[in-house]
């Protein structure tokens, strides 16, 4: 892409825990057929600082500007990386966290009363990279994936994300944001109606927050997959309003 100042910037998708890029497939395909660039990267989902860092040097390394959109603990994510990257031109949430400095998910969770996945989550150890020691990572229950995860999705299709999933790191939940990059970037949000996974309503405050552009869509948390030009959409919006 030639950078003279008007062409539209990469659309990266960040994807989010008990997820992987695929999640993004359908989104991906309706913005590659408008024209729009777009990348999707898999993020480790090892803990806020390190996938943020991670995440600022892929951002870093592209040409030209870079739209950010983020699902889920993706949102937290791209929160905390667009602060290192200063070729991101905004931020997209769906269904996403947008945490201010000083906040872990934790704490956002612990106020929501939509959210349900708490007593689904399944705790496994692991042995580390080095062999040494073990780390514990977070599951969601798979007969409770359907309800929490993808309920306006089919059962069958349910299944598979539930058998698929990338669990994410415990330690990362507890990990305060260093950075809000929405205090600087203009941001749009999709805020699905029925999110029990992550909680309609903490999501839809923290975009209230940040002075997102907040458009609500009827479904679940996987609302990307279920809802994908509505979301894709969104995203054309956010490209059309940060390019020159």
């Amino acid at each position: 892409m030639i950078d003279d100042g008007s062409a539209p910037p990469t659309v990266v998708l960040v994807h989010g825990a008990f997820a992987d890029g695929g999640s993004w497939a359908r989104v991906a395909a309706l913005l590659v057929a408008q024209g729009i660039g777009v990348l999707v990267p898999a993020v480790p989902l090892r803990g806020i600082a390190s996938d943020s860092a991670y995440l600022a040097s892929v951002l870093s390394n592209i040409h030209g500007p870079v739209l950010a959109v983020g699902h889920s603990y993706g949102g937290a994510v791209i929160t905390n990386a667009a602060s290192r990257a200063p070729n991101v031109i905004g931020l997209v949430y769906v269904a996403g966290f947008a945490p201010d400095e000083g906040e872990s998910i934790r704490d956002v969770e612990a106020m929501s009363r939509d959210s349900a996945v708490g007593p689904a989550l399944l705790r496994r150890g692991h042995l580390t990279g080095c062999g040494e020691g073990t780390d514990v990572e977070l599951f969601v229950e798979p007969t409770s994936f359907h309800r929490l995860f993808a309920a306006d999705l089919t059962p069958a299709h349910a299944a598979v994300l539930a058998a698929s999933q990338r669990p994410l790191a415990e330690s990362a939940v507890a990990e305060k944001a260093r950075t809000a990059a929405w205090r600087t970037l203009p941001s749009w949000a999709v805020v699905a109606t029925a999110d029990r996974l992550a909680g309609t309503d903490v999501i839809r405050s923290m975009a209230r927050r940040a002075g997102a552009e907040i458009v609500e869509l009827e479904g679940s948390h996987a609302i990307m997959i279920s809802q994908p030009r509505r979301v894709a959409e969104v995203i054309l919006a956010a490209v059309k309003s940060v390019t020159p």
